[in-house]
């Protein structure tokens, strides 16, 4: 993978997060991720850049740097296939640090959450059967390495892509979630960064401990990919889906049921609308009240 990072740094130089038109490099929005955005930056079709101005200081993005590459490698360690990737770290003065993710890019039609909709149910059935095959490895590799190394994966249907030789790939590692002798190697207070100031106290108080430990449970994690279903408009697929994780959940965990996975994705929606807006406020407060600059690029609106 070529990747001209003089060009990212000048774009980061530049960059207008509450005008990306207005930035002096070009570039154009991928995708939204809960602490990063995906972006096409200048002429790099084949690559997509993964912002994450999270850092307070060069120590810490260099630490969460290391620790991305060796949560890569664990997850090649438990048979995962992913895209080539490369990092960079850019420091702006009077800016926080900001780490970029270069992550080889693929066609639009081979992530998973397009795929199932150009098939016949029973090929949709198949591919999201292929995916929870893929997601079953972690748990394999967390049975085997326990308490020594645990893996967490988000196992949405859009962070699977599908190539025309077969293969999978899971392309959503830039949240190094991973724990050695039972500690959590990244820093949980990253999470809060992206959340509106206003709020941290709170959900440091009351969801951040469930926030970091939802992507270890294998059964959970199950739920958030069935979910996933309605918000991919594919509801229908959600009783193939859910017997293909019953018969890989864990033995004495209680089986998925589509009237859990509803109630999950109803209340999921609400909380990340609520969390949009707050974020919006927060926001207009940063730039319109204080006069400063607000790192984060928002969506319009929220994706769930």
């Amino acid at each position: 993978m070529d990747v001209e990072w003089s060009l990212v740094h000048e774009f980061e130089a530049g960059l207008n997060p509450q005008n990306l038109e207005a930035s002096r490099i070009p570039a154009e929005v991928l995708g939204y991720g809960e602490i990063s955005i995906i972006l096409r930056i200048g002429d790099n079709p084949g690559v997509a850049f993964k912002r994450m101005p999270l850092f307070s200081d060069l120590g810490a993005a260099e630490v969460y740097e290391r620790q991305f590459h060796e949560y890569c490698g664990y997850l090649r360690d438990a048979g995962l296939a992913l895209p080539d990737h490369e990092t960079m770290v850019i420091t702006i003065p009077g800016r926080p640090v900001v780490l970029y993710i270069a992550q080889e890019r693929f066609p639009g039609e081979c992530f998973s959450h397009r795929l199932i909709h150009g098939r016949e149910p029973g090929e949709a059935a198949g591919l999201l059967d292929r995916i929870i095959e893929e997601i079953d490895k972690v748990w394999k590799l967390n049975d085997s390495s326990h308490p020594v190394l645990q893996l967490a994966v988000d196992a949405q249907v859009s962070n699977w892509v599908c190539l025309e030789n077969g293969n999978i790939l899971y392309i959503d590692t830039s949240t190094p979630l991973y724990r050695k002798d039972g500690v959590e190697q990244m820093d949980p207070e990253l999470f809060l960064q992206s959340a509106p100031a206003f709020l941290r106290w709170l959900i440091r108080w009351l969801f951040l401990k469930d926030v970091m430990n939802r992507y270890y449970d294998p059964r959970l994690v199950y739920v958030d990919l069935a979910a996933n279903l309605y918000k991919e408009k594919r509801p229908e697929l959600i009783p193939d889906a859910i017997r293909s994780i019953n018969r890989r959940l864990p033995a004495g965990q209680q089986p998925l049921s589509p009237e859990e996975v509803e109630k999950y994705y109803r209340e999921d929606k609400i909380i990340w609308t609520l969390f949009l807006a707050f974020r919006r406020i927060d926001r207009w407060m940063t730039t319109k009240l204080f006069r400063k600059r607000y790192e984060f690029l928002l969506p319009a609106r929220i994706d769930r």
